[in-house]
C-alpha cells in the first residue's frame, strides 16, 4: 500500500508571544523555529517516517522559498512531486506560540489555492486500488472535490482532514471514507460534539470517524462500534503539528498491518502526538523514523 498526500507545503516561522495581539495593537515576540511545514507536508513526512511508502503532491511557486522547500524535503524518506506554479508565491505560515504551548496559525494559500486537479491526476496515475489518498482543507473547493472524485475512481481509500475549516466541507462527505477532526471542527461541521458528532457523520456515509479530544484522548467510531482511547501523558511545549502526527500515525499503523483503523492504531497515534507536543517546531518536532518504528512495534 502507498499513501498519496495531496496538500500544501510551507515554510513555518514561529514567534513566541505572551498573548495574541488585539486589533490595532503591537506586541513584542521572540523568534522561535524556522521550519518546514504545511498540513499536507506534515502528514506526508510523518507517514514516510513510519515506513509507509508515501508520495507528497504539493504546489510551490518559482521563488527562493521553493528552493528551501526542495532542499528540506530531500532529507525525508518520501517521494516528492512538487507542482511548480509560474507567477505564484510559495506558501508560508506564521505561528504564534503561547506560553502554554498552544498556538494560533496564519497560513498563506496562493500556491495551494491554485493547484489544479489536472496537475494532480498525472501524479496519481500509478496509484493502485486500496492506496490511500489524503487531503486537507488548504486546496480550492473545485480541486478538492475533483481530486477526491479521481481517487474514488481509482478505488483508493480517501482520508480527509477538514482543516482549516471551509464552508464547503459538508458537501464532500459522499466522497470521503475516513475523516479526522478535532472538537471545534466537529462542532462547526455537525452542530454536535463527541459521539453525537460521530453519529452525524456516519449517517452521511463515512466509513470511519476519528475525533481528537486534546487532553481527553480520541474517539474512533464506525458502524460497528465506538472506541475511546485516553491521551498519553506529555509535558506540552508546542502543539504545532500534533494533529497531523496523530492522523498520519493512525493511518500508517493500520496500513502497515493491512487492516482498517482500530484501537491499536489510535493508541499508536496518541503516543506519537505526545512526542510531538513535547518538542518545539514543526518538522523538527515530529518523532524520528527510529522512534516511530519502535512505537509501531508496541502491541
Amino acid at each position: 500500500m502507498r499513501a498519496y498526500v495531496i496538500g500544501n507545503v510551507t515554510i513555518d516561522e514561529t514567534i513566541i508571544v505572551d498573548s495574541l495581539p488585539a486589533s490595532g495593537a503591537s506586541i513584542l515576540g521572540e523568534v522561535g523555529a524556522h521550519d518546514l511545514g504545511g498540513k499536507g507536508t506534515n502528514q506526508a513526512v510523518v507517514m514516510a517516517r513510519c515506513g509507509l511508502p508515501t508520495t507528497l503532491v504539493a504546489p510551490v511557486g518559482n521563488d527562493a522559498r521553493a528552493a528551501v522547500i526542495r532542499q528540506r524535503l530531500q532529507d525525508e524518506p518520501l517521494t516528492t512531486e512538487l507542482v511548480e506554479l509560474d507567477g505564484k508565491s510559495s506558501d508560508t505560515s506564521i505561528i504564534f506560540r503561547l506560553p502554554d504551548g498552544e498556538n494560533a496559525i496564519v497560513t498563506t494559500t496562493e500556491s495551494a489555492q491554485n493547484l489544479s486537479s489536472s496537475a494532480v491526476a498525472a501524479k496519481l496515475s500509478a496509484a493502485q486500488p486500496g492506496d490511500l489518498a489524503i487531503l486537507q482543507g488548504n486546496l480550492s473547493h473545485q480541486a478538492t472535490r475533483e481530486i477526491l472524485r479521481q481517487a474514488r475512481g481509482l478505488q483508493m481509500v480517501t482520508a480527509f482532514n477538514p482543516s482549516p475549516l471551509r464552508p464547503y466541507f459538508a458537501d464532500l462527505w459522499a466522497l470521503v471514507d475516513i475523516v479526522f477532526l478535532n472538537q471545534g471542527e466537529a462542532a462547526a461541521l455537525t452542530g454536535a460534539t463527541g459521539n453525537a458528532a460521530a453519529s452525524h457523520l456516519l449517517e452521511r456515509g463515512l466509513r470511519d470517524v476519528v475525533l481528537t479530544l486534546g487532553r481527553e484522548g480520541a474517539i474512533l467510531a464506525n458502524q460497528r462500534e465506538t472506541i475511546a482511547v485516553p491521551a498519553h501523558p506529555a509535558i506540552v511545549v508546542d502543539t504545532t503539528g500534533a494533529g497531523d502526527t496523530f492522523m498520519s500515525v493512525a493511518l500508517a499503523s493500520s496500513a502497515r498491518r493491512n487492516c482498517r483503523l482500530d484501537r491499536l492504531a489510535i493508541e499508536h497515534a496518541v503516543r506519537a502526538a505526545a512526542i510531538t507536543v513535547s518538542r518545539r517546531g514543526t518538522q523538527s518536532a515530529f518523532p524520528t523514523s527510529p522512534e516511530l518504528e519502535a512505537l509501531l512495534a508496541l502491541p
